[in-house]
């Protein structure tokens, strides 16, 4: 292998988080606010705030009991939110602010299925799945009412728009409307004509005419002063919402004469508006292409100009009320997600393929999402063409024998406007295709693997080439040029060389295979892994093949003999996908244990371990500056990484600089005797040995006690408790104790108990510091009680004086007579 290029300096060494695209809508109700600045969308035990503008959830509000939310209603003011969730809790919100005004019990035996608030924004009801109806007074926090006669759960309540009339109507199981009157607290009416469960209620303006609609393909006017239907139109699907559109002609959507009109959303995936007087639809949808477009929800923010509708596969979309002009789109979950690439020749968009037929585009500055409807069943693989305008992608089949209306390789463009089409779609393959790789040259080929264990080849018609746009009659068909069974099991992986020379394919059979282009002919076979091959990848600058096994190794082979040069052990479960970068020195890898893997090839180091997803990290793919990686994976997230070596590293020599800097502060401070500001300068650091420096110098001065006790009085209660953690260090050295005995002294003698047992870790740091104390204490006794019992054997050990001895005169003298 070839020398690193780029050096040693310029190894990656960790990426950051910098972007999730995560689930924020997990089905059931999603509302806008009057203004149709935020969308309100459940997921789970949260609600959802999302900015539309930028597409951002600004906020998650979630109860303290962690249940899951199963009914919110926002005020027709924007002012108050209230949630209820599984633990029969009901939660008031100031939802700008993201806190709780009130919790109260719902009082209902089981979950509330439904809420709604009252036009004047201060009563809200609630239907219970015990059968009961409930109102409350939000202002005074109370209950008002408590009705009861309704079979089974009640999953619609709504109030009637004119508050001086105090009318509540309700439906549950038996598919019947009560009226429900507040002020006599009895049920007027029950409204009996629908067959199945009634899905909304819609009111007009003058409040005399009410809207019903049913899982019975029908909606019903009914007159509200009678109380009687006066026209039941069919609309033959299944209904889930209807909306009575504002008494305003709008020749866009048919409504040509004045009357009462409304549009419809339900199980075939349209909206369309009717006519009431005559019971005619004027109006009809383009139908969306693929399964899963079934509405399950619509509304109408009256003040914004904006309808509302949600998919059954968790789709938001917002419509211009007065043409139905899709204004936005957003992704609210996409279950799996089994690939990701960037999009765009500066990597602007993202390129999402997940557990559906559908794809998503995300603009990552906006977060703006486009659904691409094509295929018939789930995408399965993606790549892109050089340039990044053009992308393909490949899914499975509907049956074994292709046909027509299921062409399993399609290939997408995508416009300087960042819109995306279809351009051209092929099939051929007898069963999923798994896999798919783009010439890496030039906009020329590609090349798909198959379950039924053959690669083919598919040459780009030139006149798809030298267009910018799909041809007026539709995507152009793609004709295989080479077919080639390659091995004896599925394909997982299919890549091409750098040149457009040479293929690469992995199999289930725990091989990988080298082949010519564009015969295909077969050049040598690389046998070792122990499972079977998720990943094969050519290195972009040697003449190398990484692949990634089940077996949880990453290999690297040499392409001149066909050798293993390289194992790369370390995830715990299989490898799925590996990527070179930094130049080919490095490889990047992902895994069923859901971590990525950054190694450096050159001495087999796993530099870093990146742990954001909770399962199997199927996508994986860099930017084309190699300064961005993009993961997804079986926990619905999409995460773009950033690598931060050059931010790290600058940090790190910037924080190294300054402690330099300190560090001479610290000294200079010291050599003038400013104990004060070197303690707090030596604490600020944040570490104790150089704190200990300081205490000794202090303690060295001639007036030590003093300057050590005046100095520590004047530190701030933050670098006394600092202080105190970093004794409890010192403490456990016999050569440091006398300085944190002489630190634990002051404080004893100067601090108040009280004022002790405030600060931070307190009560940690004296459990921390008595045994050791006790230790130095027994210690120093029996010093002191050595100490004793020397100067006792010294004082007993002393000779007495000698007498001093004659002189010669004495001597002389007594001889005399």
């Amino acid at each position: 292998m070839a020398e690193t290029a780029a050096g040693v300096g310029r190894f990656k060494t960790n990426y950051a988080v910098e972007r999730k695209i995560e689930p924020f809508y997990k089905g059931g109700k999603a509302q806008l606010d009057q203004t149709g600045q935020h969308l309100f969308c459940v997921c789970g035990t949260r609600v959802n705030i999302l900015e539309v503008a930028s597409g951002a959830v600004l906020r998650s509000l979630e109860q303290e009991d962690q249940e899951d939310i199963t009914a919110f209603d926002l005020s027709p003011d924007n002012e108050v939110l209230v949630t209820a969730s599984r633990a029969l809790l009901l939660a008031q919100w100031a939802w700008q602010e993201g806190s709780v005004t009130r919790l109260w019990k719902a009082i209902h035996t089981a979950p509330v299925a439904t809420m709604a608030f009252d036009p004047t924004s201060t009563l809200l009801a609630t239907g219970g799945c015990d059968g009961a109806v409930r109102v409350w007074d939000i202002v005074r926090h109370y209950g008002t009412h408590h009705f009861r006669g309704s079979p089974g759960v009640v999953h619609l309540v709504a109030f009637h728009p004119d508050p001086t009339r105090l009318l509540l109507f309700s439906s549950a199981t038996d598919a019947a409307i009560r009226v429900w009157s507040l002020q006599d607290r009895s049920c007027l009416a029950v409204l009996t004509a629908h067959y199945s469960a009634v899905t909304s209620l819609a009111f007009s303006a003058d409040g005399h005419t009410m809207l019903s609609s049913g899982r019975d393909k029908i909606c019903i006017i009914w007159d509200l002063q009678s109380c009687q239907a006066t026209r039941t139109v069919p609309v033959f699907e299944s209904v889930e919402a209807a909306v009575l559109l504002p008494e305003e002609p709008v020749s866009q959507l048919g409504v040509k004469s004045p009357g009462l009109y409304f549009l419809t959303a339900g199980d075939q995936g349209t909206l369309r508006v009717w006519e009431a007087a005559s019971g005619q639809c004027v109006y009809t949808q383009a139908q969306p292409p693929g399964p899963g477009q079934e509405l399950t929800h619509c509304t109408l923010a009256h003040t914004a100009g904006v309808v509302l509708t949600a998919t059954a596969d968790h789709n938001l979309l917002l419509y211009e009320a007065r043409s139905l002009r899709l204004q936005k789109q957003f992704a609210g979950y996409s279950e799996e997600v089994l690939d990701v690439r960037f999009l765009g020749p500066e990597d602007s968009h993202v390129v999402v393929a997940s557990n559906s037929p559908c794809l998503k585009v995300f603009e990552l500055q906006t977060s703006a999402c486009q659904i691409l409807h094509g295929h018939t069943d789930i995408v399965l693989a993606l790549d892109v063409f050089r340039k990044g305008w053009l992308f393909a992608s490949c899914a499975k089949p509907l049956s074994s024998t292709p046909c027509p209306q299921d062409q399993s390789v399609r290939i997408w463009r995508m416009n300087k406007a960042g819109q995306v089409m279809c351009v051209a779609q092929g099939s051929g393959h007898t069963h999923s295709v798994g896999t798919v790789c783009c010439s890496r040259l030039k906009e020329s080929f590609l090349v798909t693997g198959s379950q039924d264990c053959t690669v083919k080849l598919w040459p780009l018609p030139k006149a798809l080439l030298s267009k910018n746009t799909a041809p007026d009659n539709g995507p152009i068909l793609l004709q295989a040029q080479t077919t080639q069974r390659c091995h004896d099991k599925d394909i997982n992986s299919v890549a091409i060389a750098p040149n457009d020379k040479l293929l690469a394919t992995g199999s289930q059979d725990r091989t990988a295979k080298l082949w010519a282009l564009p015969q295909c002919q077969l050049l040598g076979v690389f046998s070792g892994h122990r499972r079977g091959l998720w990943c094969v990848q050519f290195s972009p600058m040697d003449q190398v093949l990484a692949t990634a096994s089940a077996d949880g190794t990453i290999k690297l082979w040499a392409l001149q003999d066909f050798s293993c040069l390289k194992t790369f052990e370390g995830h715990d479960a299989s490898v799925l996908k590996v990527a070179f970068v930094s130049r080919g020195t490095q490889l990047l890898s992902s895994g069923s244990d859901g971590l990525v893997k950054l190694w450096t090839i050159k001495n087999n180091e796993c530099v870093r371990t990146l742990d954001a997803h909770e399962d199997k990290v199927w996508g994986l793919h860099c930017s084309r500056l190699d300064d961005h990686a993009l993961t997804g994976a079986s926990d619905s997230r999409v995460i773009l990484w950033k690598d931060v070596t050059e931010a790290e590293q600058a940090e790190e020599q910037a924080r190294q600089e300054e402690q330099v800097v300190r560090q001479q502060e610290l000294d200079n401070l010291l050599h003038e005797k400013r104990y004060l500001r070197a303690l707090g300068l030596a604490i600020s650091l944040d570490r104790p040995h150089t704190v200990l420096t300081v205490i000794q110098a202090i303690r060295r001065d001639p007036e030590a006690c003093e300057k050590l006790e005046a100095t520590m009085l004047r530190l701030r209660r933050d670098q006394k408790e600092a202080l105190l953690r970093f004794c409890v260090t010192w403490n456990t050295n016999s050569r440091h104790c006398h300085e944190a005995q002489a630190v634990l002294g002051v404080l004893l003698r100067r601090e108040a108990p009280e004022e002790l047992l405030a600060y931070e870790g307190v009560r940690a740091a004296l459990e921390a510091l008595l045994p050791y104390t006790e230790r130095h204490f027994q210690r120093l006794s029996r010093t002191l009680q050595a100490a004793a019992f020397l100067d006792f054997l010294w004082h007993n050990m002393k000779l007495p004086v000698p007498a001093a001895a004659p002189t010669p005169w004495e001597t002389h003298k007594g001889a005399l007579p």
